[in-house]
């Protein structure tokens, strides 16, 4: 095994690795839901199902993301839990797959571009449609970084993909915005030239031809069971206030925390190396790292793409910096070594990565690891309760529970759950009163006519619920249902 072919080797099989560690969300939940309805209906929803709160009410996420969600219905009915984690880890390393193509310089050199973006993006993987959005963003990189470099053979490929995405995830969007970097890179120069009435025709050709591409994309976009409606579900999302307000992904990251450290190292890393090097920062590399930078600091969950984008304009500045610290020092890089028994230890390590891997995803199938994984993190006992017991009326429950009960716990459905976009401020304002035992949180629970309450011991209200008529049905570690006291007796 050659050098090369062992670096490549290696990076991957780290990248599949580090994602095979990550897998199921409070969200995946109600994804995983929304894909057996898709089966078992042979339609796509268009109204809610599965709250009391929002009953028949119009949704339209699932129009959007109906494909993904349909992928994980479809794995998790063959391989499992553990498939929903190695769905995941084949996401992530097709998605670096795409960025490493996209760069041009020697696999060391990309390899040590990659691992701080890798590390970087995992603070938001997951089995969820966004990694879609994740491949597909690198995807369209490695696509328009083809077409700065005069390789355009690609760019058909743009309206085409454009199809499954906006099928996928409503992060389509993201799509635009890396076209948008490369589109006023083109636009800049042309405009320039002919405010100074100089020959541009060739920059003319490009800009046209990115121009057309964007049409394109437009036009898929709109290729979907919603139609052009679709291009106005970000900017309704983002409308939402409790969203921005108290949902951390959609919050500037808190770098005090361990998961969001790695993007502020790749950040100061970007901003040192950029300015250490001699080269000019293009315009496309500038639009780039400051529009996906700024997005980052903007919302967490933007962490991802600019960890996919910043490993592109970097390599770039890394490259003239290695040069000038050659002609300084004379310095040449060396063959590595061709010795047989070196190539033997090559295999050797990568046999070995292999068998770590192997070992890892059988962790992920077994049942009793599942389980212990499951109960920490979710009311498990009490669901086992609600389902023996069947204690009647609406059950009020925990925000990140929600998607859980949607999947484990259909008799009952939910007053709230991930889906920001379909309940609004007004019910999630709701549940923030309760949570946190704001003034008037007993008119909430009167007002929707709650009969049971499932929240975490951790809660504010927790303390404040027995003084108020209600008595406890089940209680452990994590978890309290409470009913009211006509119930209990």
């Amino acid at each position: 095994m050659s050098f090369r072919s062992f670096v490549i080797a290696i990076l991957f099989l780290s990248i599949f690795y580090m994602g095979l560690s990550t897998a199921m969300d409070t969200d995946t939940w109600w994804h995983l839901r929304t894909g057996e309805v898709i089966v078992q209906t042979g339609a796509i929803p268009k109204t809610d199902s599965f709250s009391f709160t929002r009953a028949g009410h119009p949704w339209h996420y699932p129009s959007m993301a109906w494909l993904s969600q349909l992928q994980l219905y479809a794995v998790y009915t063959h391989l499992g839990f553990g498939g929903l984690n190695l769905w995941t880890a084949v996401m992530i390393t097709l998605a670096f797959t795409f960025i490493y193509k996209a760069l041009s310089g020697p696999p060391l050199l990309r390899a040590f571009m990659l691992v701080p973006a890798v590390t970087a993006s995992g603070v938001y993987w997951a089995a969820r449609p966004y990694m879609v959005t994740f491949v597909l963003t690198a995807a369209f990189l490695w696509i328009l970084e083809d077409y700065r470099w005069g390789r355009t053979k690609r760019l058909i490929w743009l309206p085409l993909l454009m199809v499954l995405w906006a099928n996928s995830h409503p992060g389509f969007t993201i799509g635009f915005l890396v076209w948008g970097a490369y589109f006023a890179a083109e636009l800049i120069p042309w405009a320039a030239a002919r405010l100074r009435r100089q020959p541009a025709a060739e920059a003319g050709r490009r800009t046209s031809q990115l121009a057309l591409a964007g049409l394109g994309m437009l036009l898929a976009a709109c290729i979907n069971p919603a139609g052009p409606a679709v291009l106005g579900y970000t900017l309704e999302t983002l409308s939402i206030g409790v969203l921005r307000d108290h949902i951390v992904e959609w919050q500037s990251p808190n770098f005090h925390w361990p998961s969001t450290q790695p993007f502020a190292l790749l950040l100061l890393f970007s901003i040192g190396i950029v300015g250490a090097s001699r080269i000019g920062l293009g315009f496309s590399d500038f639009f780039l790292l400051v529009g996906f930078g700024y997005l980052g600091l903007l919302a967490g969950r933007n962490i991802p793409a600019f960890a996919l984008a910043a490993p592109l304009v970097l390599e770039r500045h890394v490259q003239a910096i290695l040069a000038q610290l050659a002609d300084r020092f004379g310095w040449k890089p060396g063959q590595p070594l061709a010795a047989s028994w070196i190539r033997w230890l090559h295999v050797a390590v990568v046999l070995l990565g292999l068998l770590v891997i192997l070992v890892q995803a059988r962790t992920h199938f077994d049942e009793e690891a599942r389980a212990e994984y499951l109960a920490a993190r979710y009311p498990v006992g009490a669901v086992e309760y609600l389902r023996r017991e069947q204690p009647p009326g609406r059950l009020l429950n925990s925000y990140n529970w929600g998607g859980y009960l949607i999947w484990n716990l259909r008799e009952y459905p939910v007053f709230t759950d991930g889906r920001t976009d379909l309940y609004g401020d007004e019910l999630l304002e709701d549940w923030l009163a309760l949570s946190q035992a704001q003034p008037g949180w007993p008119e909430v629970l009167e007002r929707h006519e709650i009969d049971l309450i499932l929240l975490e011991k951790t809660r504010r209200v927790v303390l404040a619920l027995p003084f108020h008529g209600w008595q406890t049905l089940y209680e452990d570690e994590h978890s309290v249902l409470y009913g009211r006291a006509a119930q209990a007796e």
